[in-house]
């Protein structure tokens, strides 16, 4: 164990790195990341083919503060990993992995040497599978707050193919109880959330970077979570669900933002991407909810620094208002 001091601390792994979520060290987005901290680009190389399985685009690494692209985007991927968290070494510790629907995800912390100081910083590492063992593509989350330098605007990963909250039916069990009644009630039901909770299930894992570690937990602080949440949903941002990896146990969604008018002009709001892990307890009802976005920091933003104007990125993902019918109770 390093005796380093920890300058960032992160609770991913102090919360949930276990027995209870075993690893599989062969999962290759894992296995990126492992290269990437020992600057082995044979190794990142051999994960992926030039051009993806299908459609002729090159393969690709998506990450918070730049796109690489095709096998030289990879190498250079694994050549600026460290000196971008102006890292001299970066140890990673997996937590939690998630495999179901022709992707993988492992969740996890690097422990990134700087400046002879630890700084945790918490991942989700999403990898589209092109076979059991190589990928298409990798989509790397973490809070803009743990990166040197990026702003906390990170353009859709995805173009939406419609501008709807994502339909609860694709979702089961408790996920879907949880977003029927944060995004499809006339208005966000505080006690159904509750409702399918466990008694103890964590909101927490991925920041942004808090000096305090705190983590949100009781049911009291969770109320007021959403207490909170329920001054703007739905009215002002809707979620748009893009992929869905759920293996029975967890669900972890990659989605967008739907911004309305009064989202932009209320609260700042810009549509965003973002990911969440959703965990389920023996008992079926939610044990942990993890986010990773940089959502209520838009007003941080510096426009001239990031990759469009303030206007592109206001236009992408707008409604006027959202439409009556997003209010409604989703059948059963």
């Amino acid at each position: 164990m390093s005796t380093k001091k920890i300058r960032k601390h992160s609770s991913l792994a102090k919360l949930y790195k276990g027995p209870h979520h075993p690893i599989d060290e062969s999962f290759a987005e894992l296995r990126l990341i492992r290269a990437a901290c020992e600057g082995d680009e044979e190794a990142a190389v051999s994960l992926f083919r030039e051009k993806k399985l299908f459609g002729g685009a090159p393969c690709a690494i998506d990450t918070p503060y730049g796109r690489f692209e095709g096998l030289d985007g990879v190498c250079e991927f694994v050549r600026t990993w460290l000196s971008t968290f102006h890292a001299s070494h970066g140890e990673v510790i997996p937590v939690i992995q998630t495999r179901a629907n022709g992707r993988s995800v492992t969740e996890l912390q690097v422990d990134f040497t700087v400046n002879g100081e630890i700084e945790q910083i918490p991942m989700f590492v999403v990898g589209d599978l092109r076979t059991q063992d190589t990928l298409d593509e990798v989509r790397i989350y973490c809070h803009n707050s743990f990166v040197p330098g990026i702003q906390a605007y990170r353009k859709p990963l995805f173009e939406s193919a419609h501008l709807e909250m994502g339909d609860p039916g694709l979702l089961t069990g408790a996920v879907r109880e949880y977003y029927e009644a944060l995004h499809h009630v006339p208005a966000v039901d505080v006690d159904r959330i509750l409702a399918c909770m466990g008694d103890d299930c964590l909101f927490a894992g991925y920041g942004p970077y808090n000096p305090d570690d705190k983590i949100v937990q009781t049911q009291e602080e969770l109320r007021k979570t959403f207490e909170f949440m329920a001054e703007y949903i739905p009215r002002c941002v809707g979620m748009r669900y893009e992929t869905i990896i759920d293996d029975g146990r967890t669900c972890v969604i990659e989605w967008v933002h739907i911004v309305s008018r009064a989202g932009q002009e209320e609260r700042a709001r810009i549509a965003l991407s973002g990911i969440s892990a959703y965990e389920r307890g023996e008992d079926g009802l939610l044990c942990s909810i993890r986010i990773c976005d940089y959502a209520g920091w838009e007003r941080t933003i510096d426009w001239t620094k990031t990759p469009v104007t303030k206007e592109e990125a206001q236009s992408i993902n707008f409604v006027e208002e959202f439409p009556a019918g997003v209010g409604r109770k989703a059948q059963s």
